[in-house]
């Protein structure tokens, strides 16, 4: 974890947050400027940059996410009508945090394309 990082802040307790789930891997908060009715932030506890930047070693943390993900959907009740799991990877994808995170989206239809 790093100091002047928000994520690792959060997931240390040190920030609060509206936390929707946490385990020793991962924790998930609401975002706090939400593009969807559903918008939360899943983040691993381990701090890694971006996707770019992950380590083979650390690969098992994304399916980690990935599975995270589909239980906050189905807690939250997004599941069945369809949600967005979302990475951005670097600025030119409007990654603006850097610490790897993925966004949950649903709750309204989803447009496509997104960017």
């Amino acid at each position: 974890m790093t100091t002047d990082c928000v994520f690792c802040k959060i997931a240390k307790g040190e920030l609060k947050a509206d936390l929707v789930y946490e385990d020793s891997q991962v924790v998930a908060f609401r975002d706090l400027n939400p593009q969807a009715p559903v918008h939360i932030l899943i983040i691993p506890r381990k701090h890694i940059q971006s996707l770019d930047a992950l380590w083979d070693q650390d690969a098992n943390i994304v399916g980690r996410i990935a599975t995270v993900a589909r239980d906050i959907a189905r807690k939250l009740g997004i599941s069945e009508d369809g949600y967005r799991l979302v990475n951005n990877c670097g600025e030119q994808a409007g990654q603006t945090v850097l610490h790897l995170h993925f966004h949950l989206l649903g709750g309204r239809n989803l447009g496509w394309p997104p960017g």
